[in-house]
């Protein structure tokens, strides 16, 4: 039995979103020199969208109130300090941005 099958979203990025994702890895590759952690990052971001796949509907919206009222959502990588921001449409999970935990993303968005 799939017990995901009906919870299972469909993930897509936007063009922003996969930007600052080649930036991000771009960043630790090229600037720090470290293909390692650039790699490990890449496949955290990749586990994040599987897991966001399965529960995208379940995770709480921002705190912030202008985003809350976007119906904006986190959810953080497992071993990196980043996370995906996104909101769902039907059965789609849209993520519309990727940051680092120190980044001040709410001011960007509003």
């Amino acid at each position: 039995m799939d017990w995901n099958k009906d919870m299972a979203f469909e993930v897509q990025l936007t063009s922003k979103a996969e930007r600052q994702a080649q930036r991000i890895l771009d960043y630790i590759f090229y600037e720090l020199e470290n293909a390692q952690a650039a790699y490990s990052v890449e496949q955290d971001m990749k586990a994040t969208i599987k897991r966001l796949a399965c529960v995208a509907g379940s995770l709480k919206l921002c705190d912030d109130p202008e985003l809350r009222a976007k119906g904006y959502r986190t959810i953080h990588l497992e071993r990196h300090r980043y996370f995906m921001l996104y909101k769902i449409a039907d059965k789609r999970a849209l993520v519309i941005g990727i940051y680092h935990d120190l980044q001040d993303y709410e001011n960007t968005l509003k």
